[in-house]
């Protein structure tokens, strides 16, 4: 179970009770997270979630806190931070920065359709338009310049075929980086996969997780969640599904001419991203109980995404 910060009942009540929420009914560490600690907590007056930060430093807890608000403002369906009865909406519980939010009802989407594709491209356009005109300045960790030291790092913990295929994308990255930064921006969830939304039926009720939440190009967004919600077990992509997600998408928030040329590039750049990152826990928890994504996954997406057929939408 990935709870890396366990909790007894006593320092848990003491925390909760500045909230002003009723008395703990229970609580349960949740085993599905790979980067920070999280609890359902059962109080009184509902039902909640708590998340100790594990990742990150404290300073940047406030741009989470503000991000949410903006998302919640425009009536997304988001979590954010609650606030004490004094105020306090940041923390801190064993010496880790953490966070009570509403918990949202639904389900993880195992085998999502169309309508689960059009929900989330709607609900990636109305983020990228709230925060458009003002955004909440955070640079990701996980960014370009860290997909280039990092795949530069790994091409040598790879078979050759392997390596081949990184060091290609890597030279990709760098020659068009520039490109890249100088695409529209808003914030960006930057891991709208599956796993952090919520649906009743085929209606979305939450969008979870922002730890990785950033500024930059609207772009890259698209394409780490077309790269999950619309590729089949092989790597390749449904084109029905990819469709309804951009068409959805572009209905409310038109691509643009660079947009399209740099479209394929970033495909695969979401690609990198994630399969570093789980090349670096699967090494970094290697026999530890974590939960470890497998890093497969994206190598055989990367090799599909040599090529794209699925162009985007409506490009001015």
């Amino acid at each position: 179970m990935s709870v890396f910060t366990p909790l007894a009942r006593p320092e848990l009540e003491a925390f909760l009770a500045p909230y002003g929420l009723g008395a703990l009914r229970d609580f349960q560490g949740i085993a599905a997270g790979s980067e920070n600690t999280n609890f359902f907590i059962s109080l009184e007056q509902g039902e909640f979630v708590l998340t100790l930060v594990e990742r990150g430093p404290v300073q940047e807890m406030p741009f989470f806190i503000e991000l949410l608000d903006v998302l919640h403002d425009a009536n997304l369906p988001v979590p954010y931070a609650l606030r004490t009865t004094d105020g306090q909406a940041l923390r801190e519980l064993k010496g880790k920065p953490a966070l009570l939010q509403p918990r949202l009802s639904g389900k993880h989407p195992a085998q999502p359709n169309t309508q689960h594709c059009v929900q989330i491209g709607e609900f990636m356009a109305h983020m990228h338009v709230a925060t458009r005109s003002e955004t909440v300045e955070r640079k990701t960790d996980r960014g370009l310049d860290w997909m280039l030291e990092e795949g530069g790092n790994f091409i040598s913990h790879l078979d050759e075929a392997q390596g081949a295929l990184l060091t290609k994308a890597i030279e990709e990255i760098q020659r068009r980086k520039a490109a890249i930064m100088a695409l529209p921006r808003a914030n960006l969830h930057a891991d709208l996969f599956r796993d952090n939304t919520l649906f009743e039926g085929t209606h979305l009720t939450g969008v979870i997780d922002f730890y990785n939440a950033c500024s930059g190009p609207m772009l890259y967004d698209v394409a780490i969640a077309v790269n999950d919600w619309c590729s089949f077990e092989n790597g390749t992509i449904d084109a029905p599904r990819a469709r309804a997600f951009l068409g959805a998408y572009a209905a409310l928030r038109p691509f643009t001419a660079a947009e399209a040329e740099l479209w394929s590039t970033m495909l695969r750049v979401g690609c990198v991203r994630f399969w570093l990152s789980r090349l670096i826990a699967a090494e970094t928890f290697a026999g530890q109980d974590v939960l470890i994504h497998d890093p497969d996954e994206f190598r055989k997406r990367l090799e599909q995404r040599q090529e794209t057929h699925i162009p985007l939408p409506f490009a001015l």
